[in-house]
C-alpha cells in the first residue's frame, strides 16, 4: 500500500525570493508532495503618504507571528515558516531517497549543506538588498563588494566538487536552492544601479558561472522563474526608496536583511 502524499497549503508571494526557495523545493519534489499556492502578501500604497507597504492576508498573520512568506499551513492548524526551514521540511516529508534528496542522508554532508545554506543566505543573498535600498553610492558599492566576496567563496567551494553544483555527483541540494532566487534576480542590480553592478566575468567566478548555467536550465527551476519585466516593476519600489517592507526597513536601518526585527522593522 503506497504512502499518502503529503499536502501543504502554501502561503506565498510570487515576487518574494525567500518564498521562491520554498517553491523550488516543492517543485523539485513534485509528485512526492502536493501543495496549493495562495498569494498572501503584496504591495499597497498608503493613503497618508507616498510609501508602499505590504498587505498581508489574515491567514498569514494568524499562522506566522512575523506574517512573512513562505509559510506552510498544515493539518491541525499547524504551520512551518522561514525559507531555509521550509526547504528542509519539504525534503523530509517527501520521503525521497538517494540523490533525489535536497539534504543528503549522510550526516556529514547534511551538516555541510545546512552550514553552507546559512552562509550563502548571509553572504550572497542579503547584500542584494543593500545595493537596492541604500541611497548612498559608497554604501551601495560596499554591499556589492560584500556580495561578490560571498559569491567568490561559494565559487571556490564549488570548485572542490566534481560537478557544477554544491554536492558531488550533480545532486541538487538546499545550498543550490538557497541561492537560485537571488542569482536569477542579480540582473536587477545592473538595471537600477548601473553597469558597474554587473557580476563580473572573472576566472575566480567561473565555477559560479557554470553552476548558474546548470541550475537555471533544470526544468524544476525554469518553471518557477518569474517574468523579468514584471519583477523589475515590482522591485523598483526598493530601488526608488518607496518600499516599506520589513526587509527594506531593516536595511534602511543599517542591518542586514537576515537580521530584521519584527518590532523595529514592522510592516
Amino acid at each position: 500500500m503506497s504512502a499518502t502524499i503529503p499536502k501543504i497549503r502554501y502561503l506565498t508571494a510570487w515576487f518574494c525570493p525567500y518564498a521562491h526557495r520554498a517553491t523550488l523545493a516543492l517543485e523539485h519534489h513534485r509528485g512526492r508532495v502536493e501543495y496549493e499556492s495562495v498569494e498572501a502578501l503584496g504591495w499597497q500604497k498608503s493613503n497618508e503618504d507616498e510609501w508602499y507597504y505590504h498587505w498581508k492576508s489574515d491567514e498569514l498573520k494568524q499562522m506566522n507571528p512575523s506574517a512573512l512568506v513562505p509559510t506552510f499551513v498544515l493539518e491541525g492548524n499547524r504551520s512551518v515558516y522561514e525559507s531555509l526551514v521550509c526547504m528542509d521540511y519539504v525534503d523530509a516529508i517527501s520521503h525521497a531517497t538517494g540523490t533525489s534528496r535536497l539534504v543528503p542522508e549522510d550526516p556529514y554532508w547534511a551538516a555541510q549543506c545546512r552550514i553552507w545554506a546559512d552562509k550563502v543566505n548571509r553572504e550572497c543573498c542579503s547584500p542584494y538588498y543593500g545595493v537596492l535600498v541604500r541611497q548612498d553610492d559608497k554604501e551601495r558599492r560596499e554591499h556589492f563588494e560584500n556580495l561578490l566576496s560571498g559569491l567568490r567563496r561559494f565559487s571556490k567551494q564549488l570548485a572542490q566538487t566534481d560537478g557544477p553544483v554544491f554536492l558531488p555527483g550533480e545532486q541538487l541540494s538546499v545550498v543550490d536552492l538557497t541561492l537560485v532566487p537571488w542569482a536569477f534576480r542579480f540582473y536587477v542590480l545592473e538595471h537600477y544601479r548601473g553597469p558597474e553592478f554587473v557580476i563580473p566575468s572573472e576566472p575566480e567566478l567561473e565555477p559560479y558561472r557554470q553552476w548558474y548555467d546548470h541550475v537555471m536550465n533544470l526544468d524544476s527551476v525554469k518553471r518557477t522563474l518569474p517574468d523579468k519585466d514584471r519583477y523589475l516593476e515590482h522591485i523598483c519600489k526598493y530601488a526608488d526608496g518607496s518600499a516599506r517592507s520589513k526587509v527594506a526597513n531593516a536595511v534602511r536601518r543599517g542591518v542586514a536583511a537576515h537580521d530584521l526585527d519584527d518590532e523595529k522593522d514592522e510592516f
